[in-house]
């Protein structure tokens, strides 16, 4: 008698019907006049309120206003360099060491052209949103895959003649008579005559080349992200020495506690994924 009777709940005002038309609409079509659907676009098309409209893409783990961006290499060794670079990668000799080698180009000093607040309770700190542009400059690294370690500097410009300079520092800076297993991408300095000469007098460094459109194996990216968001996006840089004191800071900070990257994708995986990207999208290699 103290409890109440079973109730069947309240009638639910949007049907499934309706929930798969609201679905159908926003995965097939598009509005008169957006590119996406908002939820208020939808919910006026639909008669139905805003935060129905919600509640359906949430629970169907639709997001309009997302979009990702992408890029299928048309290289016609794709497959064998996929191979070749994943396999150094999940597969490292213990008898030589690989190291994923790029340049972080035209990196930006920029000072604030007033200064911010800093960040206190109740209130978020604050930038001035313009700035002043103090110079570039460009960071070359090489990421030890086995233990996390880098091997950097910078340079002014990212020619063959500054990669041949890194090239000698890093045959400087690793263990003599070790074989170099270089992983880089296609950039236009990494192949010139010069290079390739030094390279045929220098037997321990063997170069793997990334497929064209393919930057994201190169794990180097991954360490250069982590500069990015940690040093250079809120940083304020009265010029480049400045820019380049901080993010050489960094590096050492980095390989005194390493962090080691570890690749989870097998080749299989990866071509299997591309291979079925291809074909949704009627191309191929």
């Amino acid at each position: 008698m103290l409890k109440d009777a079973p109730r069947p709940g309240r009638i639910p005002v949007i049907t499934s019907e309706k929930e798969k038309e609201v679905v159908e609409a926003t995965l097939h079509t598009l509005p008169d006049s957006a590119t996406r659907w908002s939820v208020r676009t939808m919910a006026a098309s639909r008669g139905i309120s805003r935060m129905a409209v919600q509640r359906i893409w949430k629970r169907y783990n639709i997001q309009p206003h997302h979009v990702e961006s992408f890029k299928i290499s048309n290289d016609p060794l794709f497959v064998e360099k996929v191979r070749d670079v994943v396999g150094l990668y999940v597969n490292p000799s213990e008898k030589a060491l690989v190291l994923s080698v790029d340049e972080k180009s035209r990196i930006q000093a920029l000072d604030r052209t007033q200064p911010g607040l800093p960040l206190k309770k109740g209130r978020c700190g604050t930038m001035a949103y313009d700035y002043k542009r103090r110079g570039t400059t460009t960071l070359f690294a090489a990421l030890n895959v086995l233990d996390g370690t880098v091997i950097g500097t910078f340079m002014p410009k990212h020619r063959q003649g500054e990669f041949l300079k890194f090239l000698r520092q890093i045959d400087t800076e690793t263990r003599p008579g070790m074989d170099l297993h270089l992983i880089v991408d296609n950039y236009g300095s990494h192949k010139t005559k010069r290079v390739n000469e030094w390279l045929a007098r220098h037997p321990r460094f063997h170069m793997h080349f990334t497929p064209t459109s393919a930057s994201w194996l190169d794990m180097v990216e991954r360490f250069f992200s982590e500069i990015t968001t940690k040093k250079i996006r809120r940083g304020v840089f009265a010029s480049v020495q400045a820019l380049v004191d901080a993010v050489m800071d960094f590096v050492e900070k980095h390989n005194e506690n390493p962090r080691i990257f570890i690749w989870m994708k097998y080749a299989d995986t990866i071509l299997a994924k591309v291979a079925k990207c291809t074909e949704e999208l009627g191309t191929g290699h």
